[in-house]
């Protein structure tokens, strides 16, 4: 299940004024990571199973188990990919002088 970007939710205009909470301001981001994780954990997971199903004769057949596992494979790489981004941009941010 790729992570469309109709799916992620919307996020409120920044605050300026200083008045809310860090904790309320990183619990969108939270959720669409946690999301993220979970979705590339569930490819994973049900390629392990189409795998295991493959071995043991129970019907799946050789492409879908292959087709599964690239799927797998690709959603990883582009977690990945996300992940690195958003790491260069926070340190980009960081080198920041004020």
């Amino acid at each position: 299940m790729p992570l469309t970007i109709s799916s992620l939710p919307s996020v409120a205009p920044l605050d300026t004024s200083g008045s809310s909470s860090s904790q309320a301001a990183a619990t969108p981001f939270k959720n669409v990571l946690d999301n993220a994780i979970q979705e590339v954990e569930g490819a994973r997971t049900n390629a392990n199973q189409s795998i295991n199903q493959f071995l043991s004769g129970e019907g799946e057949d050789l492409h879908s188990t292959i087709l599964a596992s690239q799927r797998a494979d690709l959603e990883f790489q582009m977690f990945l990919q996300v992940r690195n981004k958003v790491v260069s941009a926070y340190q980009e941010v960081m080198k920041m002088q004020m």
